[in-house]
């Protein structure tokens, strides 16, 4: 069961993570993009200040705990560099993943805003029915 359990949270967090950064592209999933930022923000900043460590992710503690249970060791701090290691077999300093990490909730978070600032644009330029 705790098999299945990594599984289930490797896919799905591998999954939220890439809707941050690409989610913006699909029209009928902005408003869960941006509910997904606020999210991911809440937990990174305001959880993070009350756990002590900003860029908090109860995602990875929880993901974390599972594979504590299943008998890993030696898991880095982030999902990401978990997953840079594990899947891609490659070993960046913690640094540049931390930041990679931010550049792309930054990423999401611009383009997000930029294609709602270009909805608004183009719906102010529609001639306003009186009916």
């Amino acid at each position: 069961m705790l098999h299945l359990l990594d599984l289930f949270l490797t896919v799905f967090h591998s999954a939220f993570v890439l809707f941050i950064v690409f989610g913006w592209l699909l029209p009928k999933c902005r408003k869960y993009h941006v509910t997904a930022i606020l999210l991911t923000l809440v937990a990174w900043l305001l959880l993070g200040l009350y756990k002590g460590v900003i860029g908090y992710c109860p995602l990875t503690d929880w993901h974390w705990d599972v594979k504590r249970a299943l008998g890993e060791t030696g898991m880095p701090s982030s999902f990401i560099e978990y997953m840079v290691e594990k899947i891609l077999g490659l070993n960046f300093p913690t640094l540049m993943v931390d930041v990679a990490t931010v550049s792309g909730l930054v990423f999401g978070i611009v383009m997000s805003v930029y294609v709602y600032s270009k909805h608004v644009k183009s719906h102010a330029k529609e001639p306003q029915s009186l009916m």
